[in-house]
Order: structure tokens, then sequence, then C-alpha cells
């Protein structure tokens, strides 16, 4: 059996697992109490603290590290859930509008920093052919004709 701890703003509210009997609470720095089953720690300071519940016959010890705050906000999953689906849509909403602004901006020259303006084409001249790899013309097959294929 587990303690419940329960927390809204400042206050904890720890249910203790034991379920008849009188229940004595004993929290370091406080002296005991006897309560229900819940006990409720208003304006909680987020210090470390060692609470047991007991009875006659049984105890049971937590150490509780709760840490809590004035001005929070507490969010259900469904807030969560719509939160984060609405940063998707607008992300892809954005990569989708780059992506059809940007395409049409491909052909066209920029005219950035490290650009220099261009003048008309000037067109260069055909590399000099590799004499061993000429390809073969229609009067020289005679040339290639000694050659085969080697069997390996």
């Amino acid at each position: 059996k587990e303690f419940l701890v329960e927390i809204s703003g400042t206050t904890v509210t720890i249910t203790c697992p034991l379920t008849e009997g009188s229940i004595k609470w004993r929290l370091t720095g406080m002296k005991e109490v006897t309560s229900e089953r819940k006990y409720v720690i208003e304006n909680h300071d987020s210090s470390p603290t060692n609470v047991s519940c007991s009875t006659d016959e049984k105890k049971y010890e937590m150490y509780l590290n709760a840490r809590v705050c004035t001005n929070c906000e507490e969010l259900d999953a469904l807030a969560v859930t719509g939160i984060i689906t609405a940063d998707l849509l607008i992300t892809f909403g954005v990569l989708i509008l780059v992506y059809y602004f940007s395409k049409d901006r491909k052909g066209r020259a920029s005219a950035g920093a490290g650009s220099r303006p261009r003048g008309q084409k000037v067109q260069r001249p055909p590399p000099v052919p590799n004499p061993d790899y000429e390809p073969i013309r229609k009067g020289q097959r005679e040339v290639y004709a000694g050659l085969e294929s080697r069997g390996f």
C-alpha cells in the first residue's frame, strides 16, 4: 500500500494507506497529530520532510519532497495535447509557406553580397581530346580489329 499525495498551489494533501482505527500523523519538526485518513498541509514551504501515519498496530513512513509554488497553473492532458498540436500545425504551415515562396526564386540570380554581376556568357573551347580514348571512326575499324577479348 502507498500514500496518495495531491498538490494544489501551496496545499499538500496526503492520504494514509491505513483505513481503520484512529490514525496518528507525525511530521519532522511537528508534534503528533491525530486526524482522519487525510492530512492537509497548508502553505507548505517545499522543504523535505519525513511523514508517518500509524495506528496502534501498523505504521507507514515516507519521505516527502514536494515542490510547490503560489502562482503555478495546473494543466490537464487535453490542454497540453492541444498546445502541442497547435504548435506543430503552425510549424508545418510556416514550413510549407517558406517552401512555396522559395520555389519561385530558384531560377533567379541573386544580388547578394558575394555575387558579381555577370556579363555575356563566355563560351569555353571544347576540351582537348585524349588520344588514348578516341572514338572509333568509320574508316579506322581495321586498327581495332586485331584486339580480341581476353578470357579470364
